[in-house]
Formats: structure tokens, sequence, C-alpha cells
């Protein structure tokens, strides 16, 4: 059994290793502005990840996995993603695309 110091120990360093890469530029970037170009590009970043995460289980599928673009989930995301574009309303595209979703599986079965 590992030792509670030691355990301890790791939880810290853990902490450490995920606080101080949000901290750092949050603390030396606090007072300086940054170009226009930098704040565009940041801006870029959630939907970049966003998108990084979502597209491979949009059109891969199997196993092993391949490309597959009749998938319900593409299906459905399309029409879900022109309508968030349309109405800007989080909440909205989640039940019109929860709904949308649930239709697919209703008439697939």
């Amino acid at each position: 059994m590992m030792d509670e110091g030691l355990i301890l120990l790791t939880f810290a360093g853990m902490g450490v290793v995920t606080y101080l890469p949000r901290w750092l530029p949050l603390r030396l970037l606090a007072e300086k502005r940054l170009p226009a170009w930098v704040e565009s590009w940041l801006d870029l970043i959630p939907a970049s990840i966003l998108s990084a995460l979502l597209l491979p289980s949009l059109v891969t599928g199997g196993h092993p996995r391949g490309l597959d673009l009749t998938r319900p989930e593409l299906i459905v995301a399309i029409p879900t993603l022109l309508f968030a574009l349309k109405t800007k309303s989080l909440g909205g595209t989640v039940l019109f695309g929860m709904a949308l979703f649930w239709l697919a599986g209703r008439l697939a079965a």
C-alpha cells in the first residue's frame, strides 16, 4: 500500500501542474493589451477544440473505425448546426438536436 505522504504529494503535484499553466498566462498578461490578431485567433480556440472533439464521432464508426457519412449523428448534426446559426439559442439548439436525434432513432427502428 502507498504511503499517505506520497499520495498527498502526488495530489499536490497534480494540482500544481494543472493550476500553473492556467495561472501563469493570466498573471503575466493581465496588465498587457494583446494585438488584435492574437485576440481574434484566441476567439477561435473554443470552436476548434469542440470541432476536434465532435468530428471523429460524427463521421467515423464501426470496428475498425472507418469513414461513414451516413451516420445518424452526422445527419442530425447538420440541421442542428443550421438551427444554432439561425437562432443563436443554446437551449433551443440542444432541445432541437435532441428531438431530431430521437426522431432519427424512431424512424430507423
